[in-house]
C-alpha cells in the first residue's frame, strides 16, 4: 500500500498497515511522539488500518487543536473514570473536547452534590491513572451487546445513545474504548495512553439538562482543559484570569452600561450610557452603508405563519422562534430579517437594470434560546443585527461579495481589529440545487477572497443548506476568536418566494440573494468589544468623552462653563461637582474609564484653560477650552482609535 506524506513523499507499507505502522517507517522518534494520524481531514487512532492512496499526515504534540483535542478527549475520560471510583451510583453520560478544555455530564447519586472544593480530591484520582500509562484501547462490539453491558451496570444514559445511534444510523455495532478499569461509549479517536495528558485542570462546575431538554434530568457538568505542558496550563489559565477581569458582565454594569433582569431573560436593558454605545454602531453602519448603495428598510416584527412556511423556518426553525395566536391565525415574532426582506423585494416589479438591490436593516431580533445557553450580551434572545441582504443576477454575485468583503474589513478597521481570519465553509452533504450550481457559488466566493488577496481556510461540508458561505473570525487581545461577520449566498430563498426581475431578453429570471452581517449583532459586538479593550473603549464610542473636574466648589460654575463648550463642539461632556478631593474625582473617573479628565482651578478658571489628564496617561499639560474642544472634536469625527 502508498500513502502520500505532506511533504509530497511517497511512503511504502505493507497492506493493512495502521498509523503506528506509519509513523515507525517514517523513523523512531516519530513512532514514540505520534498520538494520530489524520486522513480526508479526519483524525484516526493510532491503530486504525490506513486509507491507501491517501495523504497521510501524523498527529504529535506539535499538531495544534488536532492535538489538544485528542488530549482533552483523554481527560474527559479519565475524568468519567474517576468519578465512578469516587461516587458509587454515578451515571455517566457525555464527556467530548470543546473548545478550550473538555467536560462531562453526570447523574450524581441521590443526595450527593458537587463543587468545586471536591475538585482536588478528582484530580488526585484522575492523577493516579494518568501515572499508570493506561493504554486506550479500542473495541467494536455487537449493538446487543453493549447495550446489554450497560444495562447491567445501570447506566442508562449509554443504554439511551445506543438505542438512538441504531434507530437514526442503523448500525449493528458501536465502539467501546477502555483505559484501565473503565470501558466508555465512544467513537473515538484517543491518544495511545493517558500519560500523553501532561498538564490538566478541573475548572468550574454547572447544570446541564440531558440533551438540552429542560423536560429531562438536570446532570452535574464538570469543565477541565488539558495541556502537553505545565507551562502552557499556567498560560492558559492566566489568560482565563485576565478573562475574568474582562468579563463583559461585571463591566456593563460597573460602567453603567446595561443590566439583566429575570423578568426578560436573555435580554439587556440598556442604560444611558449603554444606548449611547449602541446608537454610535448603528450610527456607523448607515455612515458606511449609505455611500456603498444600501437602502435602509424597516419590516415587521410579528408575521403570519404562511411567510415562515414559505421561508421554511416554520418546519425547521419554529422550536426556535416565540410564536402566539390572533384571531385563529398562528404567528411568529422574527427571528431573522431575510424572509421579510424577500417578501418586500416580491412585492415590487424589478428589471436587470435595477439590479443589484441592497436593503440594510438594523432589525430587532427574538430567538427562543435555551435559558441554560444564555450569556450576557454573546447569547441573548433579544437582539438587534446590522443586517442587509443583496438581490442580484448572477453575473453580479462576484462584484457584490468582494463589495461585502471591502465593507465588512473597512467597519473592522475603524475599531483597529486586524487579525481576521476568513473562512469558506462549502456544499454539505444535505443540500439544494445541483453541484453545478455549488461550484459557481463556491468559485465566486473564492474568487471574491482571491480578489482582495484575503488568506482564507476552507471548512468543507459547513455551508448552509442553501449556499455557501464566508464568515470572519476575530482574534482578541487574549487571543480568544470571535466570529464576527458572514456573507452567505442563498438560491433557496429567492426560490421559494419565487422572486424574479425581468431581464435584457424581457424574460423573467430568478435573482441570487446574499445575505451580509457584519458586526453580527450589535450586542454581541458590543461584548466583545468591551472584553477586548476592558471597558477602555475609543474616545468616538465612549459614553462620556471627557469629564470636567472643578477643584473647589469656588470652581464650579467654571467648570459648567467648560462643559457648554465642549457639548456645543459635539462632544458628551459632564462635570464632577461632589464636594471631593480633585484626587478621588481623578480615580473615580479612572475607574469609569473615561478618556479625558479635565481640571479646573484657580489659574484655569481666569486664563480659559484646562488641566488635561488621559485615561491611563496622567497628565498632558494645560490648554486653551476652545482648543481642546476643537481637538477631540476632530478625533471624535475622524473615529481615532
Amino acid at each position: 500500500m502508498q500513502v502520500t506524506l505532506p511533504d509530497g513523499k511517497v511512503l511504502e507499507l505493507q497492506a493493512g498497515a495502521t498509523g503506528r505502522d506509519a509513523a515507525a517507517a517514517i523513523g523512531p522518534g516519530l513512532a514514540k511522539a505520534a498520538l494520530a494520524v489524520k486522513q480526508r481531514g479526519e483524525i484516526r487512532d493510532l491503530s486504525a488500518t490506513l486509507i491507501p492512496g491517501e495523504t497521510l499526515e501524523i498527529v504529535t504534540d506539535r499538531s495544534g487543536q488536532d492535538a489538544l483535542d485528542l488530549i482533552r478527549h483523554d481527560a474527559a475520560h479519565v475524568y468519567a473514570a474517576a468519578m465512578l471510583e469516587l461516587y458509587p451510583g454515578v451515571k455517566i453520560s457525555i464527556g467530548p473536547p470543546v473548545e478550550n478544555g473538555f467536560y462531562y455530564d453526570v447523574e450524581l447519586p441521590e443526595g450527593t452534590s458537587l463543587t468545586q472544593a471536591d475538585f482536588e480530591r478528582i484530580e488526585q484520582q484522575m492523577k493516579q491513572h494518568i501515572q499508570a500509562d493506561e493504554p486506550f484501547v479500542r473495541e467494536d462490539v455487537p449493538v446487543a451487546e453493549a447495550r446489554e453491558r450497560y444495562l447491567a451496570e445501570g447506566q442508562d444514559y449509554k443504554v439511551e445513545l445506543i438505542d438512538d445511534l441504531v434507530a437514526t444510523q442503523g448500525i449493528d455495532t458501536v465502539s467501546l474504548y477502555t483505559n484501565g478499569p473503565f470501558t466508555d461509549l465512544c467513537r473515538g479517536p484517543h491518544a495511545p495512553s493517558t500519560k500523553r495528558i501532561k498538564a490538566f485542570k478541573l475548572q468550574s462546575v454547572a447544570g446541564a439538562y440531558w440533551r438540552g431538554d429542560a423536560s429531562r434530568t438536570m446532570l452535574t457538568r464538570v469543565y477541565g482543559t488539558a495541556f502537553f505542558s505545565q507551562d502552557a496550563l499556567a498560560e492558559h489559565l492566566e489568560r482565563l484570569e485576565q478573562a475574568k477581569a474582562r468579563d463583559h458582565r461585571r463591566l456593563g454594569p460597573q460602567l453603567g452600561l446595561f443590566t439583566f433582569s429575570d423578568v426578560a431573560q436573555g435580554s439587556a436593558f440598556w442604560l444611558p450610557r449603554g444606548t449611547t454605545i449602541f446608537n454610535e454602531l448603528v450610527k456607523l453602519s448607515r455612515e458606511m452603508g449609505g455611500p456603498r448603495g444600501y437602502q435602509e428598510v424597516k419590516t415587521p416584527q410579528l408575521y403570519d405563519s404562511e411567510l415562515w412556511k414559505t421561508s421554511g423556518h416554520w418546519g425547521k426553525y419554529r422550536e426556535n422562534m416565540f410564536l402566539t395566536e390572533t384571531e385563529g391565525a398562528e404567528m411568529g415574532i422574527k427571528p431573522m430579517n431575510c424572509p421579510g426582506h424577500a417578501h418586500l423585494f416580491k412585492s415590487q416589479q424589478w428589471s436587470y437594470r435595477d439590479l443589484p438591490v441592497r436593503y440594510s436593516e438594523p432589525g430587532l431580533l427574538h430567538r427562543n434560546e435555551l435559558s441554560g445557553a444564555l450569556h450576557g450580551l454573546l447569547r441573548v434572545r433579544h437582539f438587534t443585527q446590522d443586517d442587509a441582504h443583496v438581490f442580484c443576477t448572477e453575473e453580479q454575485i462576484e462584484d457584490e461579495v468582494a463589495a461585502a468583503l471591502e465593507f465588512a474589513f473597512a467597519t473592522y478597521a475603524v475599531f483597529g481589529f486586524a487579525a481576521i481570519e476568513a473562512k469558506l465553509s462549502t456544499r454539505p452533504e444535505n443540500r439544494l440545487g445541483s453541484d453545478e450550481l455549488w461550484d459557481r457559488a463556491e468559485g465566486a466566493l473564492a474568487a471574491a477572497l482571491d480578489r482582495h488577496g484575503i488568506a482564507y481556510t476552507v471548512n468543507a461540508g459547513d455551508g448552509v443548506f442553501y449556499g455557501p458561505k464566508i464568515d470572519l473570525h476575530y482574534a482578541d487581545s487574549l487571543g480568544r476568536s470571535w466570529q464576527l461577520g458572514t456573507v452567505q449566498l442563498d438560491y433557496s430563498m429567492p426560490e421559494r418566494f419565487a422572486l424574479s426581475y425581468i431581464g435584457a431578453d424581457n424574460a423573467e429570471h430568478r435573482p441570487v440573494m446574499i445575505h451580509r452581517a457584519l458586526m453580527g449583532s450589535y450586542e454581541r459586538f458590543i461584548g466583545i468589544l468591551i472584553e477586548d479593550t476592558a471597558g477602555e473603549l475609543p474616545l468616538w464610542l465612549s459614553p462620556v468623552q471627557a469629564i470636567v473636574l472643578p477643584i473647589a466648589d469656588r470652581h464650579a460654575e467654571a467648570a459648567r462653563a467648560v462643559v457648554e463648550q465642549l457639548r456645543a463642539a459635539g462632544l458628551r461632556a459632564e462635570a464632577d461637582e461632589r464636594t471631593e478631593s480633585v484626587g478621588r474625582k481623578i480615580r473615580d473617573a479612572e475607574l469609569r474609564k473615561v478618556p479625558y479628565m479635565l481640571v479646573v482651578g484657580d489659574r484655569e478658571s481666569e486664563d480659559g484653560t484646562v488641566a488635561v489628564r488621559r485615561h491611563r496617561g496622567g497628565d498632558e499639560g494645560t490648554e486653551a477650552v476652545a482648543d481642546c474642544a476643537r481637538r477631540l472634536s476632530a478625533d471624535v469625527t475622524a473615529r481615532v482609535r
